[in-house]
């Protein structure tokens, strides 16, 4: 759900904010003792906001830029985050943050590639950038006391910062990836409702939206999230890996955020490699049929979960496993049959296959040859031959086996194929002498 927007101030209203901004004095002319209150009466000044999409009221925007400015260069003083300032700041923070993002055609979205779309850069990013700048350092500021902090930046603030990560500019999903991630450090209590609400977005994309900007980044925030679970992995993450993460594979989109999906996966196999075998099973359950693009993206993926794969969890899945790569090593599509035959440059998993060769071969082989003979690349040719290569010196009497067996059930397809046009050539005999 996106925030109501808010309307800027009229040309009365803005006039009184410039001379606001101007008649407060600059922070380092005045005593030390007095800065705090100046403080608050900039933050509360800089609480006015302005419609950046008319050209109107330019020098109190720019009045509000330097003020914001000079609260910026004034956090590094050790008086700038008092306890008592503290609910001023978030407030300053949410005024300016917390807006209308620009709408989008979802309808035109959803027919289009995101990667190729130029993203709506944020008009009011002069101003924003500086804001986010002041909130990234108070968050990191060892003078903040997360006890006393967390009174403001509370979970409702949470729960709408996380609304801003379907902004279009990535500036901003930057600045917020930053922010949300050192929050999660800082604020312990925070931490699972932060879990929580980035598992609702989640959802949101599985089941409301086609496409959410700014996916890639919470899967940033959870991957650093992932690599810090104590072991062994409560209940509670276990579902959150295949409720909200593993799903997140249908997505059309995937190609916009896989990357860190998959970082995400392969550190849950490393917290607990029983979980290889859940993932990889999905996997194979939402494997692309018809998309090439999306299939070498899951290769991609599947090669890197082998490599952290132990042999029990391998055993439990190489059947389907094998049967789905026999399928992609075949695939008329080069890409798929090429990345598919590079599995064997990895010698972890050519060591899991060669364990399990009585049971593999037979499938591999078999897929490999009927390569050789119908596929249409010669590159795609030249791994098959390396590969059958490599499964003869590995067992040089199973193959031998393996070859023959392919070989008869080839004959035995061709003299079924023989017959079946024997007789579609009867039939079409018949048909012809009953017509008048």
């Amino acid at each position: 759900m996106r925030l109501p927007a808010k309307p800027g101030p009229g040309p009365g209203k803005a006039k009184q904010a410039e001379n606001a901004f101007a008649a407060l004095p600059k922070l380092r002319d005045e005593l030390a003792t007095e800065r705090p209150e100046l403080f608050r009466l900039k933050l509360q000044a800089c609480c006015t906001t302005f419609d950046f999409g008319s050209e109107t009221n330019l020098k109190a925007k720019e009045a509000k830029r330097q003020t914001l400015i000079e609260l910026v260069e004034y956090v590094n003083s050790r008086a700038a985050f008092q306890d008592t300032l503290i609910p001023d700041i978030i407030k300053m923070v949410g005024a300016n943050i917390f807006r209308a993002l620009q709408p989008k055609d979802r309808t035109f979205i959803s027919l289009s590639d995101p990667d190729e779309e130029e993203p709506n850069m944020e008009r009011a990013w002069p101003h924003l950038q500086i804001v986010y700048e002041f909130f990234l350092r108070f968050v990191v500021s060892n003078e903040v006391d997360p006890k006393v902090a967390k009174v403001s930046l509370n979970t409702d603030f949470i729960m709408q910062m996380l609304e801003l990560f379907d902004s279009d500019d990535p500036r901003e999903r930057d600045y917020l990836k930053m922010i949300l991630h050192r929050i999660y450090g800082k604020f312990m209590t925070l931490r699972a409702p932060i879990r929580r609400a980035i598992q609702n977005a989640f959802y949101k994309v599985l089941y409301e939206s086609e496409m959410y900007n700014g996916v890639g980044e919470l899967l940033e925030i959870m991957g650093s999230i992932i690599n810090g679970f104590a072991l062994p992995l409560k209940e509670e993450h276990k579902d959150f890996l295949i409720r909200a993460l593993i799903p997140l594979h249908k997505m059309k989109f995937l190609a916009s955020f896989h990357q860190q999906l998959s970082y995400c996966m392969s550190q849950f196999v490393m917290k607990d490699p029983q979980l290889a075998y859940v993932i990889i099973a999905a996997l194979l359950r939402y494997w692309p049929a018809t998309i090439t693009s999306k299939q070498v993206l899951f290769l991609n993926e599947l090669e890197e979960l082998l490599e952290l794969t132990k042999p029990p969890e391998f055993i439990r899945l190489q059947g389907p496993l094998f049967q789905r790569i026999a399928q992609c090593i075949m695939c008329p599509h080069f890409q798929v049959a090429e990345r598919t035959l590079f599995l064997w440059n990895n010698d972890y998993i050519v060591r899991l296959i060669t364990s399990s060769r009585k049971a593999l071969f037979p499938v591999v082989i078999s897929a490999l040859y009927t390569n050789s003979k119908v596929h249409w690349s010669n590159a795609v040719h030249g791994l098959t031959f390396n590969v059958l290569k490599l499964l003869m010196q590995a067992d040089p009497q199973l193959f031998d086996e393996c070859s023959a067996n392919h070989k008869e059930a080839y004959e035995e397809e061709e003299r079924l194929e023989v017959v079946r046009q024997q007789r579609w050539a009867t039939l079409k005999e018949l048909h012809a002498k009953r017509r008048p």
